[in-house]
């Protein structure tokens, strides 16, 4: 079988933990990091609405959220596009808050949070729609629908958001009334 020639072939070959140097010279201890590159925010990472969640790869919520297409449980005049962009984007906080890459349970979360495989209220038969309405395609629709969702409510067990998805969705209810746009208003009796 063949061998990578990087592959050392003897043990005493191995890479060594101590390095090779002269006796009485030592490995000066990491100096602290600073942000002094052009790119570097010198406050840290900017948080707020409309700004995002910052974490690594991220964008692999996408693809998950991609795999559950079939599986939604889409109601009169609500399209997937939207619905997996919403998906997507919540899956990609929670993920963030943990600090590590999206799995799918992150995209689970999401699609129980908003009622796509389960039973819904006939009150979020009604506004749901509206709330996720061109997510798709409008950031400040999405972030909108994602900037809802509180942090503690993200970090919980998925086993413990049957409790708190009624005040959630009541929050998502509020926030059709903040968005933006004469077509995205619907009548409350």
């Amino acid at each position: 079988m063949p061998t990578d020639p990087f592959v050392a072939e003897r043990l005493e070959d191995e890479p060594r933990q101590e390095p090779n140097l002269a006796p009485g010279v030592r490995v000066p201890p990491a100096r602290s990091w600073w942000a002094d590159r052009p790119g570097d925010l010198a406050a840290g990472q900017p948080t707020g609405s409309f700004l995002g969640s910052p974490g690594p790869n991220i964008g692999y919520a996408l693809t998950l959220a991609a795999r559950f297409r079939d599986r939604l449980q889409l109601r009169e005049h609500e399209h997937a596009d939207d619905a997996l962009a919403v998906i997507a984007e919540i899956a990609m906080k929670r993920a963030a808050l943990f600090g590590r890459a999206p799995v799918v349970i992150d995209v689970e979360f999401a699609v129980e949070l908003l009622g796509y495989q389960g039973e819904l209220s006939p009150e979020a038969v009604e506004w749901r729609p509206h709330v996720v309405r061109d997510a798709a395609h409008d950031y400040v629709a999405r972030r909108g629908v994602v900037d809802c969702v509180p942090e503690s409510v993200l970090r919980m067990a998925a086993n413990e958001l049957p409790i708190h998805t009624a005040a959630v969705r009541e929050a998502l209810h509020r926030a059709l009334d903040v968005r933006p746009g004469p077509d995205r208003a619907i009548e409350s009796s």
